[in-house]
């Protein structure tokens, strides 16, 4: 699956072009310096998470679908969350985690204990344990979307990044 993450003034847009050849699209507000789905790609990549939003969205759920899947699996949001159905546990992980690691790309990054304090944190208001953070896939992390925030704040408005999910559920 082919993701495209499409830059634009006030929205940005996700194509995704599965291998049966389908195409869904949809927009997304800004919510920083980088697109959050592109987020979810490296942290998901990194991880293994191989049944968070790509995944899903791999299995062939659209984008705009998950909200939904999520709330009806026990989800609603973090302040509203129950125990989620063990469906969705990969989903909300990479949720918290691609939040903790947004908000290192809008500040200074803490340190790993820190981080995976924070990232512990956040995963059991959810009610999920936190997946293992090890230091070289916090690292490599951090690397990747170090790269990402350089290419996307040189990205002309209508120009894209691209990014391929595959059928393991890996990105390249």
């Amino acid at each position: 699956m082919e993701i495209e993450i499409i830059k634009g003034e006030r929205a940005d847009i996700i194509r995704i072009r599965r291998s049966g050849g389908a195409v869904d699209e949809t927009t997304f507000p800004k919510k920083g310096p980088i697109p959050h789905d592109a987020v979810h790609v490296i942290v998901e990549d990194e991880l293994g998470l191989r049944r968070g939003f790509w995944g899903m969205v791999g299995d062939g759920r659209h984008p705009e679908d998950i909200q939904a899947i999520a709330k009806e699996a026990g989800h609603a949001s973090a302040k509203r969350a129950g125990t989620p159905d063990a469906s969705i546990v990969e989903l909300i992980q990479a949720e918290r985690l691609v939040e903790c690691f947004e908000a290192e790309a809008w500040s200074a990054p803490a340190d790993d204990e820190a981080f995976r304090a924070i990232a512990a944190a956040a995963c059991s208001q959810s009610h999920v344990p936190a997946p293992l953070l090890r230091a070289d896939a916090i690292a490599t992390i951090r690397a990747r979307l170090a790269r990402l925030k350089a290419d996307w704040t040189a990205l002309p408005v209508g120009e894209s990044l691209r990014f391929s999910w595959g059928d393991g559920g890996e990105a390249s």
